[in-house]
């Protein structure tokens, strides 16, 4: 029942809850959730950001914690955010996002119970959106990432997603382009990784965004000019060369279509932040509903993978995406 996770639900200040990261760790699921808090519709200016965990036995029902993880401010950086989280050999890593007067950097880090946590690495200026595969490949750590090149690309927002690996989590090279904006055919904007993939006996099956810019068509947000729409990409890689695109929908998977993903703080957002594959085969997906909500949707792997290797396919995502959904007023999570 949509949304999973909401403003209403934190026991301490919050207005936008949403970009989680989510995974099973330990018997119980975990979630790493994004809250910008200080702030009320209508207006576009916030106190603060900050990290809050919550934690599930079904992956539905969430208790959050009584405080906040994380809020990381000082002379140079302003804010952390849009977690994402990796279990590797049973250890819990973070992938994170940070403002800084220099620049936006990715950052990796490791925690051992939610409270604490070490940082391994921080990326050099632009770059985001990092996530790390759930196990190592000939020994190395590997992610995705998303740089921001300005310039280099000679467009704005035409930005790609990455693939770099690294013996230790704390030095990252041997970087691939693994998905160019211009092979996505339904976004003419940037795209970039989305949830960690999981593995399956055909590749690692991997969800993206992928955005469209429309300046005639203005959309619902608490700011004046949004004309962007966020969809949710799926595509499958190579096991032994996870730069090597396999196969990839040819359509958006989900698209905005309910009202907490239409109306927010930014409408018309969908971002997946967690994959979850159960042993039943069911698939959840975590994502940002609106830039306001945490929603769930789930699919069965088999008829993901099977999208993934067809040009076309089902045009509604309800054909092999459930929407754990219900009616809700502005008000149920606000």
């Amino acid at each position: 029942m949509n949304p999973i996770l909401s403003a209403s639900d934190i026991p301490y200040p919050a207005t936008l809850i949403f970009n989680a990261g989510v995974a099973k760790w330990q018997g119980k699921y975990v979630m790493a959730f994004r809250n910008d808090y200080g702030g009320k519709p209508g207006s576009s200016r916030f106190k603060g950001t900050n990290i809050g965990v919550a934690f599930s036995d079904d992956g539905i029902s969430w208790q959050p914690q009584s405080k906040p993880w994380i809020e990381w401010t000082d002379d140079e950086v302003s804010r952390a955010y849009d977690p994402r989280i990796t279990i590797i050999d049973d250890l819990c890593y973070l992938s994170f996002a940070i403002d800084t007067l220099h620049g936006i950097r990715g950052g990796i880090a490791v925690t051992h119970d939610f409270d604490k946590w070490e940082i391994l690495s921080l990326s050099a200026p632009d770059n985001r959106n990092m996530v790390l595969f759930p196990e190592k490949l000939h020994g190395k750590f590997m992610r995705f990432e998303r740089p921001l090149p300005i310039y280099g690309r000679n467009a704005p927002e035409k930005f790609d997603l990455w693939f770099s690996d690294s013996p230790d989590c704390y030095y990252w090279g041997n970087t691939q382009l693994v998905l160019a904006s211009e092979q996505v055919p339904w976004a003419n904007a940037k795209i970039g990784p989305g949830a960690p993939p999981v593995k399956t006996p055909e590749g690692w099956l991997a969800v993206f965004h992928a955005v469209t810019v429309d300046k005639s068509k203005k959309l619902p947000a608490w700011h004046p000019d949004w004309f962007k729409t966020y969809t949710v990409g799926l595509m499958l890689l190579d096991l032994e060369k996870p730069w090597v695109v396999k196969g990839m929908y040819q359509e958006p998977l989900m698209v905005p279509t309910e009202k907490y993903e239409q109306e927010g703080f930014r409408g018309h957002v969908l971002f997946p932040g967690g994959l979850i594959l159960e042993d039943t085969g069911e698939v959840k997906i975590y994502y940002g509903a609106a830039d306001t909500v945490e929603c769930l949707a789930t699919a069965h792997v088999d008829d993901l993978i099977a999208l993934c290797k067809t040009r076309t396919g089902c045009r509604d995502k309800r054909d092999s995406i459930d929407i754990v959904n219900a009616a809700v007023n502005s008000s149920d999570w606000m």
